[in-house]
């Protein structure tokens, strides 16, 4: 049985939603093996998710409805980015001439927005800090992921996520070109900044006092709260579609609709985030976490590489 394109993009979005907090629970337990602990069982960010929901919101007194509406503004974004990019398969859904992947990022600087917005209305000095660095990554990432996108699209005479996967998908030697290679791991590389793997934030902690996405959720409770941390493994779950469906691994995606295609397309992209998600967590456990002010040398070497991937297009060698 084929599905119409209307199911296969909704298929898409039940993917992100669905299946996100997997991969949280999947690097949190891996995490905890390779420190030789036993840690949480895979399906730990579920079982918080929904203890969450059960609880009740309280909301601070000097905020407004800003404080309110971020939470579920910031899912909306991101469940609509994955109707702009190659979830699960490789021809275009009707969502998907709504934008390119520049504008892709544009909702994931709207879903961080509105975070900061609402840590700031919250009036809590610790939502505060973690708002102002969250924005400060924010502002050094932004440059590198344009550069990273440019490079790409130069490559693939596209910005459009699912052509750039075709022409990728159709051409190993772009794939092996140089220019590919570097920006591929200046993506790697701020991939893991915004995920907070490194190089000065635990993913999993609390109260760090190095800590920047958790910080900012510091006041709000209850479903609110489940939606941010539910929002937090979808922003972590697209990185990852982007990383290996865009640009690494773009293959294993459903090219008719049909229904055992899509369900392996479900299966290979699982299959294909574990695999990073090992990487990052080799990567994550094997360097010690940075100091704070440290965070600018390594985001300025991962623009170095994106720079130098548009570099080596320009002059030929690329």
């Amino acid at each position: 049985m084929t599905l119409t394109p209307t199911a296969v993009q909704a298929a898409q979005v039940l993917t992100l939603v669905l299946l996100s907090p997997l991969l949280t629970g999947f690097i949190a337990r891996l995490e905890a093996v390779v420190a030789g602990k036993r840690g949480p069982s895979f399906v730990q960010p579920y079982r918080d998710i929904v203890k969450l929901f059960h609880k009740q919101s309280l909301v601070p007194e000097p905020s407004s409805w800003v404080f309110r509406t971020a939470p579920y503004v910031a899912c909306g974004a991101y469940a609509t980015i994955a109707t702009l990019i190659p979830v699960l398969t490789t021809y275009p859904l009707p969502g998907a001439t709504f934008g390119d992947i520049l504008a892709g990022a544009f909702l994931f600087a709207l879903a961080g927005f509105v975070t900061a917005l609402a840590a700031i209305d919250s009036g809590s000095q610790y939502a505060d800090i973690g708002s102002s660095r969250a924005t400060m990554v924010g502002i050094l990432v932004e440059p590198t992921l344009i550069f990273v996108f440019f490079s790409v699209a130069f490559i693939t005479g596209t910005d459009l996520p699912y052509a750039m996967n075709a022409a990728l998908r159709h051409s190993a030697a772009n794939v092996l070109r140089p220019a590919h290679v570097l920006a591929t791991a200046a993506f790697f590389m701020m991939m893991l900044v915004d995920t907070g793997r490194i190089p000065i934030e635990s993913s999993s902690a609390t109260v760090e006092f190095g800590m920047i996405d958790d910080a900012r959720w510091f006041e709000h409770s209850g479903p609110w709260m489940a939606l941010f941390r539910w929002g937090s493994s979808m922003k972590q779950f697209l990185l990852y579609v982007v990383f290996v469906n865009v640009l690494l691994l773009p293959m294993g995606l459903s090219s008719d609709g049909n229904v055992g295609s899509v369900a392996w397309a479900v299966v290979t992209l699982l299959l294909k985030m574990l695999l990073i998600a090992v990487v990052v967590v080799v990567i994550e456990t094997s360097f010690a976490k940075l100091r704070l002010y440290k965070i600018t040398e390594f985001i300025a070497t991962g623009l170095l590489v994106a720079v130098l991937a548009v570099f080596a297009y320009v002059v030929g060698v690329g």
